[in-house]
């Protein structure tokens, strides 16, 4: 039903009010705290967990600060709307409509052009991110559970993982987040992590979750089979590879990241590559896959009219696009790791992707044995061995002691330093040498604040100089499982006294921090360039490698604050 521009702004202005006072609420009472810091940030991480919780059938829940239209819930397509999602429709004047059916993760990939673009119903309450990003994204909430269940909040962190359950069952797949122009695409793989994660927590608390696990056991392996299967095939590597179903520009790019596919296609006029993404026009079809056209001319220094040449229209090629949109679902936007602004993302076997997989059938193992199938269980070991000696064969790079993606495409492994490198020690598949090796190099990637994500300085956000909590603790879960442990306390205290002290100075936890000078403030140059602030997964993750530290050494988190340490 339409409505008047001014009803709609009203809306909107009222809805996000409404997402932003609980969190200035909780910085005000934490950031003028007293003690040593870390009572009050442990504070504001404890808040948290309630100003950032959403839910479908709340008006702070349907608001999207990435896409300003009106705002729209979507249920599955044979759903009746549920009484409490009525009650909302008439308190915040949102329109609900149904999805078509969807029956596959291959179906939902031909839906994400649905207009209005709206939000996706979930029966549960769940926690997001902060800022632009107010709805339940899928590697987030890995962290995101992580820090729930450190702070004993086991019932939100159990309905978040059964939301998950509910996307695979109604949606297709875990998806990127869940709105409707994500339904082409996932995000890397931790369902199995977030499901053992509530079950030990459960078993802690001695509750029997034997049927909890039954259920959760057989979505974990639907969401397995999307990612090993075509097309997340990579090749005929036995490895697996990012891939968005979806064609042409990303809706949130379009709408919230203005003028980035220019940037980029002036990019590659300049840096031109083989095949070139950036051609004439007339190089390729009309239609979504190919975008929006971008017009040149070569003038001479004086810029008057007369001194310029014809204009020349182009278009990004439609491999880039899917390189972007697959670049999106590896949850690294953007890093330059898969080709410049990851136009070659899904033309590689990822060594993130794989590991998690790897991890994902270890799970599967542990659980199928927790319900007594023995015989599946051996079968996922298996599994388990085959992926293992494929990453190694292509991924593992013995001279330079480093786990590397692989362009299989081209049968190229790449030399792109990146802290994914870490991740095999994280999930256990690497050996003690493997391990070792990747240690030697550790003080490439360590910098005063943390690991850098790579070495590379492209402007992107998933590039130096920048660090990501994500990245900090699965690094340091892996150097832990492998007796690093000396490092892994070093790395914990200089990450967390880089938190600390700039939530000291500004009230708020970030999205991510410029590890080089240990600071909030960071330049992104490539893709959207807030750092945003809340932020689910950093809070975290501060939570987990506080507690992961020895006791006798909490206080070098405050002393921390100005004299970091690094193995340089």
């Amino acid at each position: 039903m339409a409505r008047p521009d001014s009803l709609i702004r009203g809306v909107i202005a009222s809805t996000l009010w409404a997402i932003c006072l609980p969190l200035t609420f909780a910085q005000s009472n934490t950031a003028t705290g007293t003690g040593n810091g870390l009572d009050q940030i442990s504070a504001y991480i404890h808040a948290g967990w309630d100003s950032l919780s959403r839910s479908t059938s709340s008006c702070s829940g349907v608001t999207d600060p990435k896409v300003l239209t009106v705002p729209v819930l979507y249920l599955p397509a044979d759903m009746k709307a549920p009484a409490e999602v009525v009650a909302m429709q008439r308190e915040c004047r949102v329109d609900v409509e149904h999805l078509p059916a969807i029956t596959s993760h291959a179906a939902a990939g031909t839906l994400e052009s649905i207009q209005p673009p709206g939000l996706l119903y979930l029966p549960n309450k769940y926690v997001v991110p902060g800022g632009r990003f107010n709805e339940m994204y899928g590697w987030d909430s890995y962290f995101i559970i992580r820090g729930l269940l450190r702070d004993h909040r086991v019932e939100l962190a159990r309905g978040m993982v059964e939301n998950f359950f509910f996307e695979i069952q109604h949606y297709g797949a875990v998806l990127n987040a869940n709105r409707t122009y994500y339904l082409s695409r996932s995000q890397p793989p931790f369902l199995s992590s977030m499901v053992m994660a509530v079950h030990q927590a459960e078993s802690a608390a001695h509750h029997d979750d034997r049927e909890w696990m039954e259920r959760a056991y057989s979505y974990v392996r639907r969401d397995h089979d999307m990612w090993t299967q075509d097309p997340h095939l990579a090749g005929s590597t036995g490895l697996s590879r990012y891939y968005d179903l979806g064609d042409g520009p990303a809706i949130e790019a379009l709408k919230d990241e203005a003028g980035t596919y220019r940037q980029v296609a002036t990019y590659f006029l300049l840096h031109p590559t083989v095949p070139n993404f950036a051609v004439e026009q007339s190089a390729v079809p009309e239609g979504r896959a190919s975008g929006a056209p971008y017009s040149m001319r070569v003038c001479s220094g004086d810029t008057s009219q007369a001194s310029c040449g014809p204009v020349h229209v182009i278009r990004l090629t439609p491999d880039y696009y899917k390189g972007d949109r697959s670049m999106r679902e590896s949850g690294f936007d953007i890093s330059f790791r898969f080709g410049p602004y990851g136009s070659a993302t899904h033309h590689y076997a990822p060594v993130c992707l794989n590991s998690l997989l790897f991890k994902t059938e270890r799970d599967l193992e542990e659980m199928a044995r927790f319900l007594g199938r023995n015989e599946e269980a051996e079968a996922w070991h298996k599994q388990s061995e085959v992926r293992k000696a494929a990453m190694q064969k292509y991924l593992w790079d013995e001279a330079h002691g480093l786990f590397f993606d692989y362009r299989f495409a081209d049968n190229v492994r790449s030399s792109y330093r990146y802290a994914t490198t870490f991740y095999p020690l994280w999930a256990g598949l690497a050996t003690d040498a493997e391990a070792k090796a990747v240690m030697r190099n550790l003080h490439v990637f360590e910098m005063p604040g943390g690991i850098v994500t790579s070495l590379e300085k492209s402007e992107g956000q998933w590039d130096y100089p920048f660090g990501w909590a994500p990245l900090q603790l699965l690094a340091i879960e892996g150097m832990r499982r492998y007796g690093y442990n000396e490092d892994a306390n070093r790395l914990s205290i200089n990450f967390l006294s880089m938190v600390l002290q700039n939530f000291l100075r500004d009230g708020t936890i970030r999205e991510k921090y410029n590890v080089v000078t240990r600071s909030s403030e960071t330049q992104v140059g490539a893709g959207y360039n807030a750092n945003v602030i809340g932020f689910g997964w950093t809070n975290g993750v501060f939570a987990e490698l506080l507690n992961s530290i020895p006791a006798a050494d909490v206080h070098r988190v405050s002393e921390g604050m100005t004299a970091a340490t690094t193995s340089h």
